[in-house]
C-alpha cells in the first residue's frame, strides 16, 4: 500500500498487482464522527433489544447472499486461500451474529438474583445498561471477523460504534462499511475511519466509553496507557506464541496434521497459531518425519486448490525473517523451507513453510511471537519439563495438549497459563461462542465471545426494589438499644450453628426499637 497525493494505492500481496486506491478519513472530520455516534446513541439505545436485532439478522442475510463475494475480496485483500476467507473469517462471523440472534435478549434482559436474609423483604436485579460510544480498532489478519464480532456484540448491547479497521487491508474495511449501509443500519449507529495508525491515536484521544482493541502487545500497551489517564474501561486482544504438547501415545497422524494446519493456516497469522511443538522424545523423531513428508505435499499460492497463501503484511515478512535468521545463526536446522536470502518475495509474500530442529529458547523463535509460517519442533522428557516450557512465555492466548489419556490431559492442562486449552485439536475454542475468548499475561486484557461478549459492552447496574410500606428499617436511626441486639442477632446468624429461635427474636427486638422514640 502507498500513499499518494491524498489517495492510498492499494496493492495485492498475493500478485503484487494495483488492486485498488481509496481516500482515507481526514482527521479533522473525528469531532463530528463521535458528534453523529453520541447523538444516534439516545435513539438506538431506546430500541427494545428485539428490534436491533432485526438490523442483525438483516445483516447475516445480505451476507450470505454475497459470501462468494466476500470471500473473493478478503482473499484478494490479505493474499489467503479463499477457502480460509470463507471458513475462518465468513462463517465465524456470520454463526456469531446467528448466536448474538439467539441469546442476546435473554443475556442482556434484567436479570433477578438471590436476596439475603439480613434484607429480607426486597428483590434484587441486575440490569445491563450499554455504555455508549464503543470505539473498535481491528487488525488485518482476520480482517472480517475480528471487526464485525466485536461491533456485533456493541451494537446489539445497544452502543453505537465507531470501528477502524486496519490501514493495511483496506478493501474489507471498506467493504465491511457498505455492509453495514446495505443492511440499513440508523445513521450514526456505527461508523467507520479508513486511515493509518495517526487516526487510530487520534480516534482514542476522543474519550470513547469504551475501546476494544485486537493487535499487537506494543500498540495495546499504548492504547491502554492513554484509557487507563482517562478511565476508559477495554478489551484488549493481543498476541500469542502458543505451545502444541504431544504425548508418546497421541495420535501421531492426527498430531501431525493438526500442527500442519495450527501452524501454517493463514501462513501462521493468527494469534493463535501454533508457534512452538514440545513432543515426548520417544516418539520424536517418527513425529517430525511425518511432519516433514506431510509439510513437503503441502501446495502454495493462490488457487482454490492451494493450501497456503502468502503473508499480508510487508513488515510482518521482515519480522519473520529476522526471526527465522536468528535461530539459523544459533543452530537451528531448516528441516523444511528455505533462509530468508532465498526467499522469492519481490513484490509478493509468499514464505515458504518452514519447519525447525535443534531449536531452544535462547532463540527469538522460541520466545517470541513469529506471526508467520514457522514451526519449531523440541523434544521433551517429563512432563514437569514440559509444563515448564510451555509456560515460559510472556504469552499465554492458547495451548493444546496431545493424548489418548484424558486425565494426564486435565492435569497437564490445569498447569497451562493460557486463555484456553484444547485437547487433540487446535485453534477451534474460537469458533465455539459459548465459551469465553481472551489470554493470560501478555497475551491480552479481558473475555469476549457469546454471552461474555455481549456483557462487557454494558454497565451492570445493581437494583433493589422495596415495596416502601414500612416506615424505616432496622438498621437506620435512631441507634439506642440496638448494638447488643445487632451483635447477638449476627452472632446466632454466622455462628457455626445459627440459633434461629434467639435469632428470630433480636430481629424483631431491633424491629420495635426502629418503631420507637428515642430515649430522652
Amino acid at each position: 500500500m502507498e500513499k499518494i497525493q491524498g489517495k492510498w494505492d492499494v496493492y495485492s500481496p498475493a500478485t503484487g498487482e494495483k488492486i485498488a486506491e481509496f481516500v482515507p478519513t481526514p482527521l479533522t472530520s473525528i469531532p463530528d464522527i463521535y458528534k453523529k455516534s453520541r447523538y444516534a446513541f439516545k435513539a438506538w439505545s431506546s430500541l427494545p433489544i428485539k428490534e436491533r436485532l432485526l438490523y442483525l439478522k438483516r445483516l447475516r442475510l445480505l451476507m450470505v447472499e454475497k459470501m462468494d463475494e466476500i470471500a473473493e475480496v478478503i482473499s484478494k485483500d490479505t493474499g489467503k486461500v479463499k477457502i480460509e476467507a470463507l471458513v475462518a473469517d465468513i462463517m465465524p462471523t456470520i454463526d456469531a451474529i446467528k448466536h448474538i440472534e439467539k441469546h442476546a435478549v435473554k443475556a442482556l434482559s434484567g436479570q433477578r438474583v438471590s436476596t439475603p436474609l439480613m434484607l429480607i423483604g426486597k428483590k434484587s436485579y441486575v440490569h445491563f445498561m450499554p455504555r455508549g460510544t464503543v470505539l473498535v480498532i481491528s487488525p488485518w489478519n482476520y480482517p472480517l471477523q475480528l471487526s464485525m464480532v466485536p461491533i456485533l456484540n456493541a451494537l446489539a448491547a445497544g452502543n453505537t460504534v465507531i470501528a477502524k479497521p486496519s490501514e493495511v487491508t483496506p478493501l474489507v474495511g471498506l467493504y465491511i462499511d457498505n455492509l453495514f449501509h446495505e443492511a440499513g443500519f440508523p445513521e450514526g449507529t456505527i461508523q467507520f475511519a479508513h486511515g493509518g495508525k495517526e487516526l487510530g491515536a487520534a480516534l482514542t484521544e476522543q474519550k470513547p466509553d469504551y475501546i476494544f482493541f485486537t493487535g499487537s502487545v506494543r500498540t495495546g500497551k499504548m492504547i491502554g496507557e492513554v484509557a487507563a489517564k482517562q478511565l476508559i474501561p477495554t478489551t484488549l486482544e493481543l498476541g500469542g506464541k502458543d505451545p502444541m504438547i504431544v504425548l508418546c501415545d497421541a495420535n501421531l497422524e492426527r498430531a501431525v496434521n493438526g500442527a500442519l494446519w495450527g501452524a501454517f493456516t493463514n501462513s501462521g497469522q493468527v494469534c493463535m497459531s501454533v508457534e512452538r511443538v514440545y513432543v515426548e522424545r520417544s516418539v520424536y523423531k517418527e513425529f517430525l518425519t511425518m511432519l516433514k513428508e506431510k509439510a513437503k505435499s503441502m501446495r502454495q499460492g493462490i488457487q482454490l486448490n492451494d493450501d497456503i497463501g502468502s503473508m499480508t503484511f510487508p513488515a510482518q515478512v521482515d519480522i519473520v525473517a529476522g526471526h527465522l535468521e536468528d535461530a539459523l545463526n544459533k543452530g537451528a536446522i531448516l528441516e523444511t523451507g528455505t533462509s530468508p536470502k532465498e526467499w522469492r518475495t519481490g513484490q509478493t509474500h509468499f514464505i515458504p513453510p518452514t519447519i525447525l530442529s535443534n531449536v531452544d529458547h535462547s532463540m527469538k523463535i522460541m520466545k517470541e511471537e513469529t506471526f508467520g509460517p514457522v514451526l519449531p519442533v523440541v523434544p521433551f522428557d517429563t512432563e514437569e519439563q514440559v509444563i515448564a516450557l510451555a509456560n515460559e512465555s510472556e504469552y499465554g492466548l492458547n495451548s493444546s495438549v496431545w493424548t489418548m489419556d484424558r486425565e494426564k490431559a486435565s492435569r497437564i492442562a490445569s498447569q497451562l497459563v493460557t486463555g484456553a486449552v484444547t485437547i487433540n485439536d487446535v485453534l477451534i475454542t474460537v469458533a465455539n461462542h459459548h465459551l469465553p475468548f481472551g489470554g493470560a499475561k501478555q497475551s491480552g486484557i479481558g473475555r469476549y465471545h457469546g454471552e461474555h461478549g455481549l456483557k462487557i459492552f454494558c454497565h451492570e447496574k445493581a437494583i433493589m426494589i422495596d415495596k416502601g410500606k414500612k416506615n424505616t428499617e432496622i438498621q437506620w436511626y435512631p441507634y439506642d438499644g440496638k448494638y447488643p441486639r445487632f451483635l447477638s442477632l449476627f452472632q446466632n446468624y454466622f455462628s457455626g450453628k445459627p440459633n434461629w429461635i434467639r435469632f428470630g427474636k433480636e430481629y424483631l427486638q431491633l424491629i420495635k426499637l426502629s418503631k420507637g422514640k428515642r430515649r430522652g
